[in-house]
């Protein structure tokens, strides 16, 4: 048996699988997000491994866990976990869609050996310059940092003691030389760190360390169960979809939007704002388009109408061409393609028939022009997609699957029901970490359905897309400040 842990933004997830890789048991805990100011968004570390204890205490009482052999660990990457020499933490996590380094890290990107040694452009929601914020900002706080760790990676401190990151996580905090799969000295010394600021390194797929003996007994686990490198949520939601050799693309509709490339070779553009990251497996790479909100887009006007975003999709009938009302999904900015921490999210061409129907298509219709807007910076780069899934909370919307694939002129594939996530392709990472082949245990899952596009509504919804990016170039820059 084995374990994969996903810490997701708003919880962590748990599932035990066997050797069929058959869900025996899964288990979640509720996570907040704090947000001090606009533009911040922390969480306490603390908080992770108090949802891991109640995960896995969950986990041990549907399952007998003494077969267990291994872990995984998938969680949201990007996030500053900063420890003092003790392991203490100095302050709460900053995460993935903090936007209030969008200064240093514009600095950053200023200098071109971030861009030549890492592949990607410098986002202020990477860990470097929140680094350089804390530096200027929180002066006394950074000279008391002895160790920076990704927020999976302070799980896995807690499980083994050990400080050790992965290359897909890796690779996303700007101090990474992404084509050696190694950390940079010069890369690390632009803010004022040195390599022993840093965690050792494994591939994904390999160990990285033991669960410590208490923990073990705690849960009825037997004292050589290994941890997993594991991977960063999208790197292990891909493995968890089999989504790892070129060619192979999933669209992740989860709280922020992915669509994700496998590739085997690097090739960085990062002009094109795709992030060009290592894949959770060896001598594996692969390309994002990021959407900083996508199903959360659809939860925020769910919030605004007191209505559940199942029910407010559920009303929308067959997919209808776009009508003239639009929204930009930026509520905390975007990534692909802008690198825009300043844009917000807006409503446009309202008018007294407008209602709530019509606005939550619209809410749809933008984060799909979003998605469109990654396919063809993916694609520039000369990656190609030939066959492409969907999953995440948002593709249980036919309407909404349907709108992605029309505009993308591709069928998409859905899986059947089951777990295909980050939690699912830790504990397949996990299967890898014990010796079993990446070809044998990343394997695709079995299609319930395809989703054609419609063919007779693409003329409209690329029309609707060229107003939605008109849309952009007449509002960027009146977002305000990235922090407030």
């Amino acid at each position: 048996m084995f374990i994969g842990l996903d810490l997701g933004t708003s919880g962590l997830k748990g599932i035990v699988i066997d050797d069929a890789q058959t869900i025996c048991a899964e288990a979640t805990a509720p996570l907040q997000v704090s947000r001090p100011q606009a533009g911040w968004s922390e969480q306490a570390p603390q908080d992770w491994l108090e949802a891991a204890t109640a995960v896995l205490s969950s986990l041990a009482e549907q399952a007998d866990l003494s077969a267990v052999r291994a872990i995984g660990l998938s969680g949201h990457m990007h996030g500053a976990t900063l420890l003092d020499e003790q392991d203490r933490v100095l302050r709460p996590c900053i995460l993935w869609n903090d936007t209030r380094s969008a200064a240093e890290a514009e600095a950053m990107d200023s200098s071109p050996i971030f861009r030549e040694l890492t592949g990607n452009i410098v986002f202020p929601g990477f860990t470097a310059p929140k680094l350089a914020w804390v530096r200027r900002q929180e002066p006394e706080i950074f000279a008391k940092v002895a160790k920076v760790l990704l927020p999976k990676d302070y799980l896995r401190l807690w499980l083994s003691g050990a400080h050790v990151a992965e290359m897909s996580d890796a690779a996303g905090t700007s101090w990474l030389d992404v084509g050696a799969r190694a950390w940079s000295d010069d890369l690390l010394e632009a803010t004022g760190l040195q390599r022993a600021h840093m965690p050792d390194l494994v591939e994904g797929s390999e160990p990285s360390g033991m669960l410590r003996r208490d923990l073990a007994a705690r849960w009825g686990m037997r004292a050589d169960v290994v941890i997993a490198g594991g991977g960063g949520d999208n790197a292990a939601s891909a493995i968890g979809v089999g989504v790892v050799c070129a060619g192979e693309a999933f669209v992740s509709l989860g709280t922020s939007g992915v669509l994700f490339a496998a590739s085997d070779a690097y090739q960085p553009d990062p002009a094109s704002a795709v992030h060009s990251f290592c894949h959770a497996v060896p001598q594996t790479w692969h390309q994002m388009g990021v959407i900083l909100a996508a199903s959360d887009a659809l939860s925020w006007f769910g919030r605004v109408l007191g209505a559940a975003p199942g029910d407010m999709t559920s009303e929308l009938g067959p997919l209808q061409a776009p009508s003239s009302t639009l929204f930009l999904p930026y509520l905390g900015g975007e990534r692909t393609p802008h690198n825009d921490a300043v844009i917000r999210a807006s409503f446009l061409n309202l008018d007294h028939s407008t209602d709530d129907v019509a606005m939550t298509r619209a809410v749809i219709e933008g984060v799909t022009y979003a998605v469109r807007d990654s396919f063809d910076a993916l694609t520039s780069t000369g990656t190609k997609i030939e066959r492409l899934l969907a999953v995440g909370g948002g593709s249980k919307s036919d309407y909404w699957v349907q709108a992605i694939a029309t505009i993308l002129g591709l069928p998409i594939e859905l899986p059947v029901s089951g777990d295909f996530g980050g939690a699912f392709g830790a504990a397949r990472l996990a299967m890898m970490a014990t010796g079993a082949k990446v070809s044998e245990v990343a394997t695709a899952p079995k299609i319930a359905r395809v989703v054609d596009p419609v063919a007779g509504l693409t003329d409209e919804f690329m029309s609707g897309l060229s107003a939605y990016r008109a849309a952009y170039q007449a509002l960027k820059g009146l977002g305000g400040s990235a922090s407030g």
